[in-house]
């Protein structure tokens, strides 16, 4: 799996925002934050996690992709869709949760892209990979996934999402051994609304109890308190822009 993104809506470095985080990823590319996404590849078997990537017609060449799994339909999580969907050859498979607003037209021109509406915890099979769409908690209908792969490695990708509801936590308890990505907006906060804050992530990691974890969708916010009274706990790892990891079954991976 590849982190191609790790960061919230507005990224890191925000627009105009002179924050030590925000000034720093200017310095530093290797600190910037790009919109929230990743690869997971398995054999011949490649599939992307979200679509917020505005570049994904350069970045992914015809026939490259066998599917996109969407999380839910905020633009930072679609827009690279909206150039993509113009262009020329077979239908490309972009499954999501059931939305029936979508996001702008998109539902209504989809050029080549192929829309299919999951269920929660209605496995689908890509290839080598089977991926579970597990409800999570935000502002609009939105998946979270448990993947596994055809050598019995397993990774839950989680973001969007203020804690978990029930049923997914359940399942995620009796899963098995697994990777974790969860999202981690706002360093530590009282009230936390729509995404985790770092206390509300940290807890989450420590009830799953996953062999490895990462944080992403990570603000400025988060990076500007790290960079200052924050200090990253041993249990989980905050995710970078480009990050790979090799998954492994028994839930731990490796850089």
């Amino acid at each position: 799996m590849t982190f191609l993104g790790t960061g919230a809506a507005g990224g890191v470095p925000r627009y105009g925002c002179p924050c030590v985080a925000c000034e720093r990823a200017r310095l530093d590319p290797a600190h910037a934050r790009r919109p929230c996404s990743a690869v997971i590849e398995s054999g011949r078997t490649r599939v992307l996690l979200d679509g917020g990537l505005v570049d994904l017609h350069e970045r992914f060449v015809p026939g490259t992709l066998d599917a996109i799994v969407l999380t839910h339909f905020h633009p930072d999580h679609v827009q690279g869709l909206f150039h993509l969907r113009w262009g020329f050859g077979a239908r490309l498979p972009v499954y999501g949760p059931p939305d029936s607003q979508g996001c702008a037209d998109l539902y209504q021109h989809p050029g080549l892209l192929e829309f299919r509406a999951l269920a929660a915890f209605e496995p689908v099979t890509i290839g080598e990979l089977t991926l579970t769409p597990l409800p999570l908690v935000h502002s609009k209908i939105t998946f979270g996934y448990a993947v596994e792969s055809a050598a019995a490695a397993r990774f839950a990708y989680l973001t969007d999402t203020i804690g978990l509801p029930p049923p997914t936590e359940r399942f995620l308890a009796g899963w098995g051994a697994h990777g974790l990505a969860v999202d981690c907006s706002y360093p530590p906060k009282s009230d936390p609304r729509n995404h985790n804050d770092w206390t509300t992530a940290l807890a989450l990691v420590d009830r799953l109890q996953p062999g490895r974890a990462w944080l992403t969708h990570i603000s400025h916010n988060v990076d500007a308190w790290l960079m200052g009274s924050g200090e990253a706990p041993a249990r989980a790892l905050v995710a970078s822009d480009g990050q790979q990891i090799e998954l492994r079954p028994d839930g731990a991976g490796a850089p």
